[in-house]
């Protein structure tokens, strides 16, 4: 993992197990350790990655173009 991440650690407190590993669960979700490792399972090149951004980019770019024409009454459909 990265050098700046601390380790995720939860203490079992009178024996109360589920409350350790429920606080340990959300511990690991907002450290963001397992999004780390499921990104780092394959290489992606950087334009790969590059390539993808743009995609959303345009995605999301397409996405409030429409929804501003929704909002402003514009019924007209632009295909291209």
């Amino acid at each position: 993992m990265s050098r700046g991440k601390t380790i995720v650690a939860v203490k079992v407190i009178k024996g109360n197990i589920q409350k350790a590993l429920s606080k340990f669960k959300k511990k690991v979700k907002d450290s963001e350790h397992l999004q780390e490792f499921r990104e780092r399972r394959e290489y992606v090149k950087p334009s790969v990655k590059k390539r993808r951004l743009k995609q959303v980019a345009i995605h999301n770019q397409n996405k409030e173009t429409i929804l501003d024409k929704i909002e402003s009454g514009d019924t007209s459909v632009n295909k291209g």
